[in-house]
């Protein structure tokens, strides 16, 4: 006796696909949010905090190469006059021997030096040292000068950039407490008559 069933089709299904969702990511949604637009949501605060991050981002990128400059100007005349007075009181020096050398004003010195490796005894050694004669750290160097100029650099900037982004932070704060205030106030016409329609 047959069956009434008849023959089943089978679907074969390999792997189940993924949905292919948009994944929006933060930058997405905060770059979204910001643009111009008629949105009848957006009220006048959205549009200002959308203004005033962009004045702060035109603001930061046409200011930083300036701030970088003086920044950077008064790192290296800070340097440059260290460098000059070093070099104006430190004074190379001949030592005789291990542990004597003249000083600027003429007077035999007696003390420990720091010599290279393998310096032979009796060998001439070139040290700087102070206008009293005492051992010295060699002036800065040109390439020390540079480096702090630039590092002087990018703190400008980077103090710059700071700046700008507490300033953003300080208005958005007040701005959502003006957006909050506005849904209280929005909430309180609406929600009783809301309540009266459920």
């Amino acid at each position: 006796m047959k069956s009434g069933r008849g023959p089943r089709a089978v679907r074969r299904y390999g792997k189940p696909q993924r949905e292919r969702r948009h994944r929006v990511t933060r930058l997405g949604r905060f770059v979204c949010g910001r643009r111009p637009d008629w949105n009848p949501l957006r009220r006048a605060s959205d549009h200002c905090e959308t203004a005033v991050l962009a004045m702060l981002l035109i603001t930061f990128f046409a200011a930083a190469p300036f701030i970088a400059q003086a920044s950077g100007t008064i790192a290296h005349a800070a340097a440059h006059r260290v460098q000059l007075a070093e070099m104006a009181s430190a004074h190379r020096a001949q030592p005789e021997a291990l542990a004597r050398w003249t000083a600027p004003d003429g007077k035999k010195v007696t003390g420990e030096v720091p010599l290279p490796p393998a310096t032979v005894a009796g060998a001439t050694v070139t040290i700087w040292t102070s206008q009293d004669g005492q051992p010295a750290d060699p002036p800065l160097q040109n390439s020390q000068v540079a480096g702090q100029t630039n590092i002087a650099e990018a703190f400008g900037v980077i103090a710059l950039a700071a700046t700008l982004i507490v300033v953003g932070l300080l208005v958005r704060r007040v701005l959502d407490r003006h957006r909050m205030a506005a849904w209280d106030r929005d909430w309180l016409a609406i929600g009783p008559r809301w309540n009266r329609q459920r």
